[in-house]
């Protein structure tokens, strides 16, 4: 895969077997991000990029975060859909209203395993594990194309735009984004940790190393379900995005 890739797509001709397939590889994708997740948050060296940014409006609304992430993902997702072509698909629901029972469940497996009474080095371990391990699950659901949160498509989108007019990596942008995230965040009273940094500046990066696997076994899976060559469902996988480029 090339440095750069066009992240829209035309899913309109897939068929219910390709979708079905698509949409189990994320919901994978999913328990392999939560799970990072929830050994970031057991580390207690701060939160994600997103996470600051909704406790940032969290503090000036007066409303609870979970609230407030309900509000921020749904008004995303529906302006999105509404001014973006490509990005916005079933796989964007699931990412954005069912990871809560994932991490429940990773936090129960988990309960006195790892807390902020575990020795730093372990803490600090968990933290830089856990932000390989969302990477890892963000470039697998990306690579599906089912559809990815509103909170991901951000970068996503900003991506294509920029790509239309001068070549810049993926993890560039995504830094950048991450960034922005948190620098308003920070300023509307969100709790910034060195956590929040690392994932920052490694997720992009670390996604971007993932991604060209993250399409081909995507690919290499849809083949064999569907009987077709890998070479064929990588033309078919080409021409969907070409076509919203």
């Amino acid at each position: 895969m090339s440095d750069t890739i066009t992240f829209a797509s035309d899913a309109s001709k897939r068929s219910v077997k390709n979708w079905a397939v698509r949409l189990v590889l994320l919901i994978i994708g999913l328990f392999i991000a939560h799970f990072g997740v929830v050994l970031f948050v057991l580390a207690e060296m701060g939160t994600d990029t997103f996470t600051i940014f909704v406790q940032g409006v969290s503090n000036v609304a007066g409303l609870s975060i979970g609230t407030c992430q309900v509000i921020i993902l749904t008004v995303m997702m529906v302006l999105m859909a509404l001014f973006t072509k490509g990005y916005v698909k079933p796989g964007t629901l699931i990412c954005a209203f069912c990871g809560g029972w994932q991490i429940d469940l990773y936090m129960w497996l988990l309960d006195g395993k790892l807390s902020a009474q575990s020795p730093m080095a372990i803490r600090i371990g968990a933290m830089v594990v856990g932000c390989v391990i969302i990477a890892l699950g963000k470039a697998v659901v990306i690579m599906t194309d089912a559809g990815s949160g509103p909170n991901d498509l951000f970068s996503l989108i900003v991506s294509d735009a920029i790509n239309k007019r001068k070549k810049i990596e993926f993890r560039w942008i995504r830094i950048v984004t991450d960034i922005m995230f948190t620098v308003v965040g920070f300023l509307l009273g969100g709790v910034l940790g060195i956590g929040t940094l690392v994932t920052a500046f490694l997720t992009g990066p670390i996604v971007q190393v993932f991604l060209a696997p993250c399409r081909k076994l995507t690919n290499a899976v849809l083949a064999k379900v569907e009987g077709k060559t890998v070479d064929e469902m990588l033309s078919q996988d080409r021409a969907e995005r070409e076509a919203r480029a």
